[in-house]
């Protein structure tokens, strides 16, 4: 316990190494570490309220790493702490990330008020590692006012990510109205903020086009907040351009959601979706590991897998297995 005491106090001085070895520890699968891990939370929560955090969200070739750079360093210039998870695709066979953000964001890797963290998005659906929400805590105790959450991708599964920040910002390429029918139309409405990238040179017309195709999109879909209205900007990272537009528009976001009492009723609704979501992931961690279970399932998934037995048949007799006395 002395060692995750000491832990915890680097922590709260802010010390980058400390802060790494912490999100080593949570992400750890070891018995013994999730309970150092669970420790260590306990002694760090609860964590400082007045944070922002933000999840960036793009298709393949936005520039999310560029913007995410462009836009920390701006955070930074004005008197904020950033702390960058970024979750890269992981490999089928090793399990660790593949692309590596920090060889993206040199710039912001080295400065002294950044923290840049890649994570391997492993099995977990939804664009977001598992663990992810408690490195955001980590970095939170450890004084980074400003968390980016950068997700794997665009589409429907990554629409994980607007359950663990305050604000969900999703980039776009210039195009043409057509893109409208290739983006899914549930993370638009999730987002709080569209910015439209790469609006420079030959691309900038195309980008503003895209621009107005949104805004007037924008008018015919629902918004899940009453005090906020959705915004769309075109931005460049490359070149800077609209940078601190968007920054001012996550300030307006920020104020207005803690002036209505939004942001603390969401974050007490996605601190409740965490308690739900780990209590099903250990308990089918719990289940795969039951030997009744091991020695019934590779019959069970082959029956399965002939046709000879139905999916809920199969889980039913699973559950009877594992709940048994």
């Amino acid at each position: 316990m002395e060692e995750t005491e000491r832990l915890a106090a680097a922590l709260r001085g802010g010390d980058r190494r400390a802060l790494a070895r912490a999100i080593t520890l949570i992400e750890s699968t070891r018995e013994d570490h999730r309970q150092r891990a669970e420790a260590l939370l306990a002694r760090l929560l609860p964590g400082p309220t007045g944070t922002i955090r933000l999840g960036i969200s793009g298709v393949p070739g936005v520039g999310k790493s560029s913007f995410i750079e462009r836009f920390g360093l701006h955070a930074i210039a004005a008197g904020h702490r950033v702390a960058v998870l970024a979750v890269d695709p992981s490999s089928k066979r090793g399990g660790g990330s593949i692309l590596g953000d920090k060889t993206r964001m040199a710039e912001l890797a080295r400065h002294r008020s950044a923290f840049i963290r890649p994570s391997p998005a492993g099995t977990t659906l939804g664009g977001v590692a598992r663990r992810t929400r408690e490195a955001m805590l980590l970095c939170e105790a450890a004084g980074f006012d400003v968390v980016f959450i950068e997700t794997v991708g665009v589409g429907q599964s990554e629409t994980a990510v607007s359950d663990l920040v305050d604000m969900f910002l999703l980039l776009l390429l210039p195009a043409g109205g057509d893109e409208l029918q290739g983006v899914k139309r549930g993370i638009v409405e999730l987002a709080d903020l569209i910015l439209v990238n790469k609006a420079d040179g030959e691309l900038r017309p195309a980008a503003m086009r895209t621009v107005a195709d949104y805004r007037n999109a924008l008018r015919l879909l629902r918004t899940g907040s009453n005090a906020w209205r959705p915004e769309v900007l075109a931005v460049s990272a490359l070149e800077g351009t609209g940078i601190e537009a968007a920054w001012d528009l996550v300030l307006r976001h920020h104020a207005a959601t803690e002036a209505s009492g939004e942001r603390q009723r969401r974050r007490a609704e996605q601190a409740r979706a965490a308690l739900w979501a780990e209590l099903a992931e250990s308990l089918v961690e719990r289940l795969r590991a039951d030997p009744r279970v091991a020695a019934a399932l590779p019959a069970l998934e082959a029956k399965v897998s002939a046709g000879a037995a139905s999916p809920s048949a199969a889980a039913r007799e699973i559950l009877a297995r594992f709940l048994e006395a």
